[in-house]
């Protein structure tokens, strides 16, 4: 035959709905595990919601304020042709990253903060439910949408006082991404490792004293915090004992400043609750400041060089007392701050008259049950972002606080934290209904959820799922039970005790809650000293008590006399000392000895 000559195969002759054509070959060789890129991207897609917004133009708060009744609203509010081109949506689509979605469920609560480190591979969220969980964006793929770690920071030490507390803060440090501020409902805040570890956990004060200035420490919870925007080595937090504390993260044991602020409420003794701190520098240079609110309704500025001794200026009623204000943001040329508190009102501040609002618009706080609801600048200050409580994202105008952009992320349930990164172009919000959702759009943003989506879907296996597995190093002892039907579980990702890692007893019967107690074993070839690192750390010379004395102070014998520090002005001058030579033949002369009796 030929090579030219046509030949046929006869092919099974099947209907195309056949079940069987699943278990034919469908080519020869090896397939490629190509990834259909456009279709995974495609799934992500969020629906548009297009109902309009209502303007209500009122006159209560003073001339040239407007407050807008803000309701669900797409891209296209205040757009006169409703029939625009195709290209006209794909750009309009491309102003805000928000086409597409990625959802995180990881946590059991409500997620109160989120943080994406500098380059935006990092994701670290935290929740009611005590814990920090952190995402790496490079090894999660599209069917693999999990945490790659969970950290309790309250559980570090397994003691009988150990609790846990919910997390109000957490955010990584823009100049050094290898750390975190950790805030939880505790007067310690934490410095964490990007992989969770605690590299350090500042002091508290002493509860007994009344001035908060000879306090070496938060006395009372610690509500928020943020970091030094030129200066890697600073943070500060805000605690309800009335005080921002500046800390050097290099210097653990005592804060750098602290700076008491007065409330001058009726009633108040002069003590309220800090609520919200933003630390902002100007990116074309000058003095950086650092502005609070407190729940007495003050909002109050330093110079964030210093001196602390007195703010430079202070507006007594920002918002209502005794509301929670809970979002503070600085813009990036540091003239303006946007507050958001719990009087249902977004109000602008012009930092250089710095005693009324600019701008004052109505909007629904959740505040007073969420804290932790913020407020944030995009990266170059051309919008405001914020969330509300009928779960919609808010993209206001920095100048007018205006709707541009109302679009609903998770409906029904309150939108607690927003943080929209600079570097990927991506939003990541949190909410009430223990979700984390990472909007993106696939043309303007890069990395994070776009290269998640992007990668080929994990193929399952069976060994995957630890209920059809055991873990060969440990196996299976002996005295266990197994029923008929029932399933092995060990301590894999997706299993039970992954998953709860508080509930029932290890291999050694010893109960997984930190807050129970445990009684150490105690042999004679165990030292038991649990806290032994904590005491090095925490108190100075702790270590001699493991010295033998004697041998501490014959290491400085030669010292002493070769170099005497309290003799040596006497060296050349003292004179030599002169003994009576005696030798071993002659007698020491002394009393006489009575003679015996005989």
């Amino acid at each position: 035959m030929s090579d030219d000559e046509e030949f046929e195969v006869d092919g099974p002759e099947l209907a195309e709905d056949d079940p069987m054509r699943a278990f034919l070959p469908q080519v020869f060789g090896k397939k490629s595990k190509e990834a259909d890129v456009a279709a995974q991207i495609s799934r992500t897609k969020r629906p548009v919601d297009k109902a309009p917004a209502k303007i209500e133009a009122t006159g209560e708060d003073g001339e040239g304020q407007q407050r807008v009744a803000q309701e669900p609203a797409s891209k296209d509010y205040g757009s006169d042709d409703d029939d625009d081109s195709d290209d006209s949506n794909a750009s309009e689509d491309d102003e805000y990253p928000v086409s597409h979605e990625l959802v995180l469920k990881t946590h059991e609560r409500a997620v109160t903060t989120a943080s994406l480190d500098p380059s935006g591979g990092r994701l670290v969220t935290g929740s009611t439910d005590c814990t920090l969980k952190l995402h790496d964006f490079a090894s999660m793929t599209p069917t693999t949408l999990r945490a790659f770690k969970s950290v309790d920071p309250s559980a570090s030490k397994t003691s009988t006082n150990s609790e846990t507390h919910p997390i109000n803060l957490v955010e990584f440090n823009p100049l050094s991404g290898g750390a975190f501020l950790c805030v939880s409902a505790h007067p310690q805040a934490k410095i964490m490792s990007r992989d969770g570890e605690v590299l350090a956990e500042f002091v508290k004060g002493d509860m007994y004293l009344r001035d908060m200035n000879n306090t070496k420490g938060h006395i009372s919870e610690v509500t928020t915090g943020t970091w030094n925007p030129v200066d890697k080595n600073l943070c500060v937090t805000a605690g309800t004992d009335s005080t921002l504390r500046i800390w050097d993260v290099n210097h653990k044991r005592t804060q750098k400043e602290v700076i008491v602020h007065k409330s001058r409420a009726a009633g108040s003794a002069g003590r309220t609750r800090m609520t919200a701190v933003a630390w902002g520098s100007p990116l074309q240079g000058g003095p950086n400041m650092l502005i609070a609110a407190a729940l007495d309704g003050s909002l109050v500025m330093w110079s964030g060089d210093g001196p602390f001794a007195r703010p430079a200026a202070e507006i007594r009623e920002a918002h209502k007392p005794n509301t929670w204000t809970g979002g503070l943001d600085i813009s990036s040329d540091g003239r303006m701050v946007v507050t958001r508190g719990g009087d249902d009102l977004i109000k602008l501040w012009d930092t250089r008259k710095f005693k009324a609002p600019v701008v004052t618009v109505s909007h629904p706080s959740t505040s007073g049950h969420y804290a932790m609801t913020n407020i944030k600048y995009s990266p170059a200050s051309s919008s405001i972002v914020t969330g509300s409580a009928s779960g919609h994202l808010h993209i206001l105008n920095p100048g007018n606080l205006k709707a541009e952009l109302v679009t609903p992320v998770t409906p029904g349930s309150p939108l607690i934290t927003v943080q929209w990164h600079p570097k990927i172009n991506q939003i990541v919000t949190g909410s009430a209904n223990a979700e984390v959702h990472v909007l993106y759009n696939p043309n303007t943003s890069v990395r994070g959820a776009v290269d998640v989506m992007s990668r080929a879907p994990k193929k399952r296996h069976v060994d995957d799922d630890p209920n059809f597995t055991t873990d060969q190093s440990v196996g299976i002892s002996g005295d266990s039970i197994v029923t008929p039907g029932g399933v092995l579980t060990n301590s894999n990702a997706s299993s039970f005790s992954a998953r709860h890692p508080t509930v029932g007893l290890t291999a050694s019967g010893r109960s997984r809650d930190p807050r129970r107690p445990q009684i150490p074993m105690v042999t004679p070839f165990m030292k038991s000293q649990p806290d032994e690192a904590h005491i090095n750390q925490s108190i100075p010379l702790s270590s001699m008590r493991d010295e033998d004395p004697r041998e501490a102070l014959l290491k400085y014998a030669d010292l002493a006399k070769k170099d005497p520090l309290f003799t040596n002005a006497w060296k050349d001058t003292q004179p030599v000392t002169q003994y009576a030579e005696l030798s071993d033949e002659e007698e020491e002369e002394g009393p006489d000895k009575k003679k015996v009796k005989r």
